[in-house]
């Protein structure tokens, strides 16, 4: 649930801030096969934007084909039964429209947008890249082996591998507990079949969501919604996956050293449990996390950069999916001052679990936070992304509008609660990319250190 955004002039955000924020009114309906279709009419612009979300994220992947949901959603577009690669590509280049499509933990997400007056036709190519893709042997093969190029091109980016080496660490054998991508050896084995499967048995329109928003009427939008997704039936589909919720980090307390011995700098990643997306904690969180290290003039930020030059960038979040989330920092260093950033950090951490922030500190993360808020609903995607989120997560018809005066609502003592909740009450996750010879001297007294080559992430 978290925003970016360029920073902009505050007569600007002041305007954004004191605006009311109210959704355009949206219109539900079902096709006949089961698929939720919402749509709100919205200008002036003559564009139209669409997200259809399926609930087949990375959670779903098979547990020896680790990847496989992110590898069948860039396929969908390399052929249907009436349309080619080429084909495709023309049809949205030829409108000025664009397609792009994604996976996350939870879900799998393709985004369209166009100009209102070629919504039908592409809406119906829409529905042709998840209704009938051949996923022809080429393209799986060419898939694979870019896949695995970026594999290898990935171990020159220590950052990249300290990132899904916490993730492993992290989450453990629960479902989230690999990188949305796979890993190499995973990819190394998908086939035609194994997509072809994937696509049979998650891939259909029980749970799936169609947000359109833009210039066109709701009835048009059921109407071809029907002609382009009615016939839409998957019999093998298996039953929605539901993940389970994290009972503990399967490895809290651990450090996990990734020997890297070409390094002249570490990677360094501490995490603990968060929690999932739509929690009541969101808004005191969010505003205690902004002071913490989600901000520019954050206390981490301050303390690791401004005051001692141990790292450019350094930061905190919290990183929430449906069945639960993590509170974690992310920040890297030169190789000798691996110990002393995690001193550093830790103790800002510390500082904040028993004390929580000031009242200065929390208006000026409310006020921030209340003046990007309004960038979510600027333009037709962002709004068909805040409409999808909201009946996905179950987030409540009010969210938005209610959102900043439930963020204004967050008092001090609910900030130090949520900070004595979430801020590492017990020893948290560790994991460092460097040079182990040189850094592992630096980590006594910090607890187990368990060291790995870099190898082990190709």
């Amino acid at each position: 649930m978290a925003t970016r955004s360029r920073a902009t002039p505050k007569t600007k955000d002041k305007s954004a801030a004191s605006r009311p924020l109210k959704l355009p009114t949206a219109t539900e309906t079902t096709t006949s096969t089961g698929l939720q279709v919402m749509a709100a009419e919205r200008g002036p612009l003559p564009l139209v934007a669409m997200r259809l979300v399926l609930r087949a994220g990375s959670a779903t992947d098979p547990k020896d084909k680790q990847g496989l949901a992110d590898f069948t959603v860039r396929l969908l577009r390399r052929g249907t039964e009436r349309m080619s690669a080429d084909a495709i590509d023309e049809a949205i280049e030829f409108v000025g429209a664009s397609l792009a499509a994604g996976v996350s933990e939870d879900l799998m997400s393709l985004y369209v947008t166009t100009p209102a007056e070629h919504f039908p036709a592409m809406l119906s190519v829409l529905g042709q890249l998840v209704r009938e893709p051949i996923f022809p042997e080429k393209e799986v093969e060419l898939a694979r082996e870019r896949s695995l190029a970026q594999f290898a091109n990935d171990l020159d980016d220590p950052s990249t591998i300290a990132d899904r080496a916490f993730t492993q660490e992290l989450w453990g054998d629960h479902p989230y507990g690999h990188d949305v991508g796979g890993t190499a050896s995973h990819v190394r084995t998908f086939t035609r079949e194994d997509v072809v499967r994937f696509h049979r048995e998650r891939i259909g329109p029980k749970g799936a969501l169609l947000v359109v928003v833009g210039a066109v009427k709701p009835e048009v939008v059921a109407a071809e919604a029907e002609k382009a997704f009615g016939g839409w039936t998957q019999p093998e589909q298996l039953e929605l996956l539901t993940v389970p919720p994290l009972e503990r980090l399967a490895q809290a307390g651990r450090i996990l050293l990734i020997d890297k011995p070409d390094q002249s700098q570490s990677q360094v990643r501490i995490g603990g449990p968060g929690y999932r997306i739509g929690h009541p904690d969101y808004f005191a969180a969010t505003a205690m996390n902004i002071a913490l290290g989600g901000g520019f003039t954050s206390r981490l930020v301050n303390a690791v950069r401004v005051e001692r030059g141990l790292s450019y960038s350094v930061g905190s979040y919290f990183d929430t999916m449906s069945a639960g989330g993590i509170f974690a920092i992310s920040t890297f260093t030169k190789t000798a001052s691996t110990r002393e950033i995690i001193d550093v950090s830790l103790g800002e951490v510390g500082k904040v679990r028993k004390g929580g922030i000031t009242p200065r500190e929390l208006k000026t993360a409310q006020t921030y936070l209340a003046g990007l808020y309004p960038l979510r609903t600027e333009t037709s995607e962002s709004v068909a992304s805040v409409l999808a989120d909201i009946r996905v997560h179950g987030l409540g018809d009010d969210w938005v509008e209610q959102f900043r005066d439930r963020l204004r609502a967050v008092t001090p003592k609910q900030v130090k609660t949520v900070a004595a909740k979430y801020l590492y009450p017990q020893a948290p996750t560790m994991v460092l990319l460097g040079k182990a010879s040189e850094v592992k001297k630096q980590l006594k007294g910090l607890g187990p250190v368990t060291v790995v080559p870099v190898s082990e992430y190709e």
